[in-house]
């Protein structure tokens, strides 16, 4: 019998990949969606979360700063294995990357490398992209390190961009795409890590 993985949501703002995520694993034996975690106590993803019966947290700079923090006692409490983030928009403090290696994932509204980095989020990655003139942009999944999103690739999936495309009319194309690959990818990351283990 594999064991249980705990999973860990950190998210920013309305949560809608959260809550794919949160549907995808709700009778899935071996992976738990165990809390959500936010660093904006306004954040819709908290409703998504209390619609499931998930418990959620917000929580302030200090309280993501160390592994004495109120984050730290969360994630030991609830025994997390791995850290999913979705749409959480601040840089992961080195203690956590430290503490789950190769155990945080990604995901991002372009085709990394390109349209990555601070400040690359949301409708502003749609309207770079638009403004660059490209002719596809996609979803990139990947680990997290010390930098953002420059870990390792582990998948990407690709739409057009027409010509008479808008930020918004590729944000829909784009979410479309995380909802229908994120959460699979994220059980096939865990499953494979049990086996390989």
């Amino acid at each position: 019998m594999k064991p249980i993985n705990n999973i860990a949501i950190f998210a920013s703002g309305s949560g809608s990949n959260a809550e794919e995520i949160i549907k995808h694993f709700k009778d899935n034996p071996y992976i738990k969606v165990c809390c959500v975690l936010s660093n904006k106590k306004d954040a819709y993803v908290h409703q998504r979360a209390k619609n499931y019966n998930i418990p959620s947290y917000s929580f302030d700079n200090s309280e993501i700063a160390d592994n004495e923090s109120k984050v730290f006692e969360i994630l030991t409490e609830f025994e997390i294995n791995y850290i999913v983030l979705a749409g959480y928009l601040k840089l992961i403090p080195d203690w956590i990357i430290e503490m789950y290696p190769n155990r945080i994932l990604n995901i991002h509204p372009a085709l990394l490398p390109k349209f990555g980095g601070k400040g690359m989020y949301g409708i502003n990655v749609h309207k770079a992209v638009i403004a660059k003139g490209e002719k596809e942009s996609g979803i990139t999944i990947h680990l997290v390190n010390s930098e953002y999103d420059k870990g390792k690739i582990l998948f990407q999936d690709k739409c057009p961009v027409l010509p008479d495309d808008t930020p918004e009319s590729l944000a829909m194309k784009i979410h479309s795409l995380e909802h229908r690959n994120y959460p699979k990818l994220i059980e096939s990351f865990i499953l494979l890590n049990d086996f390989l283990e």
